[in-house]
């Protein structure tokens, strides 16, 4: 089970004039999924909501509201490769959170 990343333009759906893609995250994917399930909680915390199994979507306010847990959840990894994803989801909320009308999506396994 793995959850990788995707940043768009707009909010992100199939046919004509889907949003582009702005860049992806796909080598923490189990990481990642791991360091959420270990050290979130689903009623505290935006992270603890991402689904591990589906579609999770973030609006820019929701990523910067989320971008604020992640010093928190960073301090809690055990593991390089936790610390490589959280950074990796860290990175990818700042630039959703600075981009009026763009969207993270995470794509859960």
């Amino acid at each position: 089970m793995g959850i990788e990343l995707a940043l768009y333009t707009g909010r992100p759906h199939r046919g004509r004039g889907a949003p582009a893609l702005l860049r992806g995250s796909y080598h923490h994917g189990e990481a990642l999924a791991a360091a959420l399930a270990a050290h979130t909680h689903p009623t505290d915390q935006r992270l603890g909501r991402v689904d591990p199994y589906g579609d999770t979507l973030f609006n820019e306010q929701d990523a910067g509201a989320a971008l604020a847990e992640t010093t928190a959840l960073l301090a809690r990894c055990t593991t390089e490769d936790h610390r490589a994803a959280v950074l990796d989801l860290a990175e990818l909320l700042a630039a959703c959170a600075r981009t009026p009308g763009s969207w993270l999506c995470f794509v859960g396994d």
